[in-house]
């Protein structure tokens, strides 16, 4: 996280119109410094209703939503700030800091875009460079594990699919199994005893034979 920004003076009418949001920054910035990132979120969203494009209260409103863990409102407000033409908060800051809300929401990819747009704006910057691969080993990660899910469904389906294709096997106890056993074999037991008696027992009908 790149730290807060701070108040510069302004000129003229500016200066007085400003004057209200500026008091309301500043009271943010103190808040913040004190770790109180709620109420500093606070005074930041009230002076952004007095200076809507205030870079500084947006800023630093990222950067109270981001020690919150409020990563996703956090990045909104980067974002803001580096599709503007920003010219109070470093254009290097902006992206670093956006680039870190997005590695905490796991948007890997996102990320790596933010830090190598701070490394155009600051080439020598060693925190963004090693953000930057981290990054890129954490969305190495998050393919790997997303072709091995992948896989296990994949496993799954063939499964499925080979039980369902395989006969389904009626249902029967042990007991009822062996006693439809017996009764076949008893069915055989008659059949055959029925076909020894008829070769047994001449036909009537059978002529005589002529000698």
């Amino acid at each position: 996280m790149r730290s807060l920004l701070t108040l510069s003076f302004l000129f003229a009418v500016g200066f007085v119109m400003a004057q209200p949001a500026q008091k309301l920054v500043r009271s943010g910035n103190n808040f913040y410094k004190n770790g109180h990132f709620k109420d500093a979120e606070i005074d930041y969203r009230k002076a952004l209703t007095k200076a809507p494009n205030s870079q500084k209260a947006t800023f630093n409103l990222g950067n109270s939503l981001y020690k919150q863990q409020n990563f996703e409102e956090a990045t909104a407000q980067y974002s803001k700030l580096a599709q503007s033409e920003n010219k109070e908060a470093p254009k290097s800051d902006v992206f670093y800091n956006l680039g870190n809300s997005l590695l905490e929401n796991k948007k890997y990819k996102e990320s790596i875009d933010a830090y190598k747009m701070a490394l155009r704006q600051n080439s020598k910057d060693e925190d963004t460079r090693y953000n930057l691969s981290y990054a890129m080993s954490k969305l190495q990660q998050q393919k790997q594990q997303q072709q091995q899910k992948q896989q296990q469904n994949q496993q799954q389906k063939q499964e499925q699919q080979k039980q369902q294709q395989q006969p389904t096997k009626p249902n029967m106890s042990k007991e009822d199994a062996n006693r439809m056993l017996n009764a076949m074999n008893n069915n055989e037991k008659r059949t055959l005893d029925k076909t020894k008696n008829k070769k047994n027992t001449p036909s009537q009908n059978q002529p005589e034979k002529d000698w």
